[in-house]
């Protein structure tokens, strides 16, 4: 049996040497003779369920699966393991030859795919929004520039011209992502069939693509800060 057997049929009690029934107990129990670690044969998304495994010749199925593990290049071993079986079992049909690798990518093809078409969309959804950002800022620093030069002209050194345009930015942007953080905490719940180790709500995700996006987002604004910081007060004024 695995884990998730003797958890939920046994989760106070030691199950080896027990017995099981599946046709009555008219005919003789099934014995559980080991215990062995959890695996998701039908969908590696899902949690693994509760599974028995029972000997080939005790229990002759219809469909077979047999694991070969290798250190050599797995297509290199199939031609000598269906000879094998077939000195085992002349009859013996073999198909479905796969590696675990194929198997797991399989699996997970439907969820690979929305992965990547979500991340395909945020990364636009990024790159337009920093877009945005040094949008916004230039055409802030631009209607603002005959202010900036009056503030200029009464003192105001480039430095602080600079940490005005600037921190607009940044309260901006930390304003962005702290909504962000919050429709995420939101929204992930109902994307959680697409998590894989993953909580919707994972402290450390939401502060490492907050702060990579804040700092991204900074950099954005690098160019309207330093051309703000540039402003000729005489020739602003003039212009004006």
């Amino acid at each position: 049996m695995n884990r998730a057997f003797a958890d939920r049929y046994f989760p106070h009690s030691n199950a080896i040497g027990r017995k099981v029934w599946f046709n009555g107990r008219d005919r003789p129990g099934i014995e559980i003779v080991g215990e062995i670690a959890n695996g998701r044969t039908d969908d590696l998304t899902q949690e693994a369920s509760p599974e028995l495994y029972l000997p080939l010749w005790q229990a002759n199925a219809f469909s077979k699966h047999l694991v070969v593990r290798t250190t050599a290049d797995p297509r290199s071993v199939v031609v000598a393991v269906e000879r094998e079986l077939h000195s085992v079992d002349p009859t013996a049909a073999i198909e479905n030859v796969k590696t675990l690798e194929q198997i797991r990518d399989e699996s997970l093809a439907s969820r690979t795919f929305a992965m990547n078409l979500l991340t395909g969309f945020s990364v636009v959804g990024s790159v337009l929004t920093l877009v945005g950002i040094y949008g916004v800022l230039s055409l802030s620093a631009a209607s603002r520039r005959r202010e900036l030069a009056i503030r200029s002209a009464v003192g105001a050194q480039q430095s602080d011209i600079r940490k005005l345009i600037f921190g607009e930015g940044f309260r901006l942007i930390a304003g962005g992502v702290l909504i962000g953080a919050a429709l995420a905490i939101v929204l992930s719940r109902v994307l959680r069939t697409f998590l894989f180790e993953v909580q919707p709500n994972d402290p450390v995700t939401l502060i490492v693509v907050g702060a990579l996006f804040l700092a991204v987002g900074l950099l954005a604004c690098w160019m309207p800060v330093r051309w703000a910081g540039k402003v000729d007060p005489l020739e602003a004024l003039r212009y004006e």
